[in-house]
């Protein structure tokens, strides 16, 4: 048999299998890192605003409206804004009591607490929050209550620039105006004209405390079912001074 023309031409390979979907999942994983940096510069333009501006809704609320849609719920919002300066000082100082006795010391993250938090897993505990009330805020501003990696991500990535833009007591009048107290019920004011039956600047002490206790789960808990946390964080604020 006559060998093969030395000028032949190899026949072209096939292609390789998966090679299409490997550039599928690249220009995916690029497309979704571009959405994830202009959604952030979209939270760092909306934080200027916000210095000056209240949030006309927040993402919790708009997830607790979806929620309300998707079971067919009826969903009314309470919500009334207040200044810092409206409220007596033991309002604020009861929610930093509550969530975040360290706010006016630290830049954003309480790292005493975080370590604390680690030991607690390591230990093999139940583990404790150590989210400060910059991060809560940035959790409610942008972001939902599910728990998720990407959410966290994003809570911790806004946490230095709200500190540099907004400055902490424009945080925390921001926090007492944004946060969940109840279903359907947000601010502080909304949450003492519920719960109690008073406005916000007629809030007394023990009551500021009864409402701080409901934030850590603003959904279940009321001021009857926490006095516990209520004379703790009464405790607390004796222990400052407050």
């Amino acid at each position: 048999m006559a060998d093969a023309h030395p000028d032949t031409v190899p026949a072209e390979l096939p292609p390789r299998q998966g090679g299409g979907a490997k550039r599928i999942a690249r220009r995916a994983a690029k497309a979704l890192l571009v959405a994830m940096a202009v959604y952030y510069a979209v939270c760092l333009l909306l934080l200027v605003a916000y210095r000056f501006a209240p949030p006309p809704f927040t993402g919790v609320q708009l997830q607790r409206r979806v929620e309300a849609l998707l079971t067919r719920e009826p969903y009314d919002v309470e919500r009334n804004r207040v200044t810092i300066g409206d409220l007596p000082r033991h309002v604020p100082r009861a929610v930093i009591a509550a969530e975040d006795g360290r706010f006016w010391s630290h830049w954003g993250f309480d790292l005493k607490e975080m370590r604390v938090a680690s030991a607690s897993i390591f230990d093999g505990e139940i583990p404790r929050g150590a989210s400060t009330i910059t991060q809560q805020l940035m959790k409610n501003l942008f972001g939902t209550t599910t728990r998720n990696p990407v959410r966290k991500l994003f809570d911790w990535a806004l946490t230095p620039p709200a500190q540099v833009i907004l400055g902490r007591e424009r945080i925390l009048e921001l926090y007492l105006n944004s946060v969940e107290w109840g279903p359907g019920i947000f601010g502080i004011d909304a949450a003492a004209r519920h719960h109690y039956g008073v406005s916000a600047a007629n809030l007394s002490r023990a009551q500021a405390a009864g409402l701080a206790a409901l934030l850590p789960n603003p959904r279940q808990r009321t001021p009857d079912n926490t006095p516990e946390y209520r004379s703790e964080i009464l405790r607390r604020m004796g222990v400052r001074g407050w």
